[in-house]
């Protein structure tokens, strides 16, 4: 490339003083025209002899190129046929093990299917066989219910009350070996729960009844009360709520009804009436107006206390005015709102006890009885009336199943529940808590009797502790010690189930084996 450059160089140069010559003399132009032809023809030469190198340069140096790129492709080429000689040869032996493989298969098909063969000959005599044992069964259970003179379902049915009885004593005696171990472990500890807490605790009993009785300064005051026709006794019901029977009783009065809370308003009423001596309709309607704040104030007032003397706070103020109502009802004679408040008591002593949350114990034993203030009211059971108030007025979850379950409308699943249930127990139970009335009273403990007679083997039954306890007495040669323990739980699921009775009933079952002798 390069002398092509100076030839090209040259060639300008050439002109270039063929250029200059043409504008020398004329004299010497001829000489050196010849000299510049002479140098183009040399020069041209020169060039033309410097092409044909450069040209077979070129040639031979392409020539090499294609004979390397020929050698490098005849190599690759060499290795590619080596490469697939090498997968070729794999192939092949592959192959050749495949068609091992699927002779041996061939021959495993032929082993499986002889087994087949083999094993439903096997089965055939199998099925052929127990078809013989059946038949042989059947003619052995022929003979023997021809023996026995008894059915095969008649001899199940005998077995299977054999085995249930036997069962059935396995699982007395296993009751009785847990009982006794949890016994050893809890009985005690209990009883120092329970007896601990009613020694630190003594609440106050007031029994009530469901009518009151004012008192009157002479019998003359009974024609006021009753007033001209009848229009001041009838304006004081109406303005009340509570029946008066004026009767031949002495100078007294008696207000009946079942709210407790219309009948603390009639007596305020009435005896503010009788010590100011001016009984007319008019007044009867103002005074029994401001008799019925004065109870307000006093409801509220003994929900606020009772709240302050157990140290539980934030209750709703509708809550407080609730148990403040509990002050006028009774259950059994008994005061329930003196009732709840032993009942948190108890349960605040008990949790302390126990470890659990105390404040959290005594809220749930002051609201446990909360649909009794309004059970006259609404229709349902004290304790989900309680558990809806309670819920509607923001108490916690705890509570309201608490609540709900002191009295298993719903099962005690927490410490709380069982607590709250065991504390209403205590203080309902106790000795002097509550009375009845006796066909009420009698009744039950016929009941009772009745309950427990009706189970076989029983002989007699006799309700003692006020009908707090059952001692039913059972025939030896017809109950076993571990039957006595099943028909104490019978007889007790039986009385829950057919039963109304405050507190708990005591299932005591007897049963004692006597030999006599006489010596003569």
């Amino acid at each position: 490339m390069e002398n092509v450059i100076m030839i090209v160089i040259t060639l300008v140069a050439a002109v270039g003083a063929y250029i200059a010559g043409s504008r020398i003399s004329k004299k010497d132009s001829g000489s050196i025209v010849r000299q510049a032809e002479e140098l183009a023809s040399k020069v041209l030469d020169d060039a033309r002899r410097e092409a044909e190198t450069i040209a077979k340069e070129a040639e031979l140096k392409a020539k090499d190129e294609a004979l390397q790129i020929k050698d490098e492709y005849e190599q690759e080429l060499r290795e590619k046929k080596k490469e697939l000689q090498g997968l070729e040869k794999r192939l092949g032996q592959k192959e050749e093990n495949l068609d091992k493989k699927v002779a041996l298969f061939d021959q495993k098909e032929l082993d499986i299917l002889k087994k087949e063969q083999i094993f439903t000959q096997k089965e055939q005599s199998l099925q052929q066989r127990d078809e013989e044992l059946k038949q042989a069964a059947d003619v052995q259970r022929a003979k023997l219910e021809t023996i026995s003179g008894m059915s095969a379902s008649e001899a199940k049915k005998e077995l299977m009350d054999a085995m249930e009885d036997e069962a059935k004593h396995d699982a007395a005696k296993l009751i009785k070996i847990i009982e006794e171990e949890a016994r050893e472990t809890a009985d005690k500890k209990a009883k120092e729960l329970i007896s601990l807490a009613v020694q630190r605790y003594a609440g106050e009993y007031v029994a009530e009844k469901t009518v009151s009785v004012v008192p009157l300064p002479s019998d003359e005051m009974k024609g006021r009360i009753i007033g001209r026709e009848g229009r001041n006794i009838r304006a004081l019901e109406a303005a009340t709520g509570i029946d008066l029977i004026i009767d031949d009783t002495p100078e007294a009065v008696i207000l009946s009804g079942f709210n407790p809370v219309r009948r603390e308003v009639a007596r305020l009423s009435l005896e503010k009436l009788i010590a100011d001596g001016r009984i007319h309709p008019g007044r009867i309607e103002e005074v029994v107006a401001k008799s019925t704040e004065e109870v307000e104030q006093t409801i509220k007032e003994a929900g606020e206390q009772a709240a302050f003397d157990l140290g539980v706070h934030g209750i709703h103020p509708e809550v407080l005015k609730l148990i403040g109502r509990l002050r006028y009802r009774t259950s059994y004679t008994q005061n329930v709102y003196q009732h709840s408040l032993e009942v948190a008591f108890l349960c605040g002593i008990m949790a302390a006890e126990l470890g659990v949350n105390v404040k959290q114990a005594k809220r749930a034993g002051l609201l446990h009885d909360l649909g009794k203030a309004v059970d006259h009211e609404v229709e349902g059971s004290h304790a989900v009336i309680g558990a809806e108030l309670a819920r509607k007025y923001g108490e916690s979850p705890k509570i309201v199943h608490a609540i709900m379950a002191h009295h298993e409308d719903e099962k005690p699943t927490t410490v709380l529940a069982v607590l709250v249930q065991a504390a209403d127990a205590l203080s309902g139970a106790r000795p002097g808590a509550r009375r009845e009335m006796m066909e009420t009273y009698v009744k039950r403990l016929d009941d009772l009797e009745r309950i427990a007679t009706s189970f076989s083997g029983v002989t007699n039954s006799f309700a003692i502790q006020a009908g707090r306890e059952i001692r039913v007495m059972v025939s030896s040669d017809q109950i076993t010690d571990d039957q006595s323990l099943i028909m104490a739980r019978d007889i007790a699921k039986k009385i829950e189930a057919e039963m109304t009775y405050p507190g708990q009933i005591k299932v005591n079952v007897i049963r004692e084996t006597r030999a006599v002798e006489y010596a003569r």
